[in-house]
């Protein structure tokens, strides 16, 4: 007789028979892996400058080239990685966070309450981000950079501008689900127990959503990439001392007839990295979609 099977062995189970998925799982460990330790393996300094290398092509010395003031571009992209992905968990965190917040508090309350927690996600789902994003960061930025430093206030601007603007989608599903489970039998029979309203949409109907909710956490991080990635290009986002992989793109657009890998690196590993997050989404969605076969 077969041993029982948990939950998370049988999302392991689907997740495993989606070949994209596990291929985007590696991808996207092997890029996190070079983020994090590749200072660590690779000796040459971020800030290192090597003018009699400007401009070089990929070499054993430098495998990406270097750049205009000879940055070895492998060290600038391990560094900006770090930033790059930061950005693109904490915006994650703060959508998610919000959106599951307000889709709990419209989808429990019901009524007035709920009428008007949608009629706000509407009119967020309204606006343009993009002009809305530049608008934002050229109005706060200064004063941020001021009070957190250079760094620190371009960081919290782009984590809560970018995080702050996409957490609608998440609400309406969270909602929806709400709606979906709160008349299912094991919801209606901790109601006749006694359960408060809290305690039934946090303790038996929340944790029931966990699936989608994390199926839409990867496409916001991937998002969320993207988003800062066009910040940067556009030379809203980091300072050019902070090289983030969209920052990279931005300085490397005016040397692609003399370094064409200036920008081909960076544009290479956004587009690596989201589309292993994408389908590490997909998979995690046949995850945890209960109809999948085993």
């Amino acid at each position: 007789m077969s041993r029982p099977t948990t939950l998370g062995q049988d999302a392991w189970r689907r997740f495993r028979r989606h070949r994209l998925a596990v291929v985007g799982l590696v991808v996207l460990a092997v890029i996190v892996a070079m983020v994090v330790l590749g200072s660590f393996l690779w000796p040459i300094p971020m800030s290192a400058i090597d003018y009699a290398a400007s401009l070089s092509p990929p070499s054993f010395a430098h495998p990406f080239g270097t750049d205009d003031l000879g940055h070895d571009l492998l060290a600038r992209m391990i560094f900006g990685g770090r930033i790059s992905l930061a950005v693109g968990l904490a915006a994650m965190l703060i959508a998610v966070g919000f959106g599951v917040l307000v889709g709990a508090v419209a989808g429990s309350a019901g009524g007035r309450v709920d009428t008007a927690l949608m009629w706000v996600t509407d009119l967020f789902l309204a606006l343009p981000q993009l002009p809305l994003l530049l608008l934002i960061i050229y109005l706060f930025r200064d004063t941020l950079q001021r009070m957190l430093g250079e760094q620190g206030g371009i960081f919290l601007i782009v984590v809560v501008v970018i995080g702050a603007l996409r957490w609608m989608s998440i609400a309406r599903l969270v909602r929806a689900q709400i709606f979906s489970l709160r008349e299912k039998e094991f919801v209606e029979a901790a109601r006749a127990l006694g359960a408060s309203r809290l305690r039934e949409v946090v303790r038996h109907i929340l944790p029931n959503t966990l699936g989608p909710i994390i199926v839409a956490a990867t496409i916001e991080v991937a998002n969320a990439i993207i988003a800062e990635s066009t910040l940067s290009f556009l030379g809203l986002g980091f300072p050019p001392d902070i090289p983030t992989w969209g920052r990279l793109l931005y300085d490397g657009q005016n040397y692609l007839d003399l370094a064409p890998q200036w920008a081909l690196f960076p544009g290479l590993a956004i587009f690596l990295t989201v589309l292993a997050i994408s389908f590490l989404g997909d998979g995690l969605r046949d995850a945890f979609d209960p109809r999948r076969v085993l």
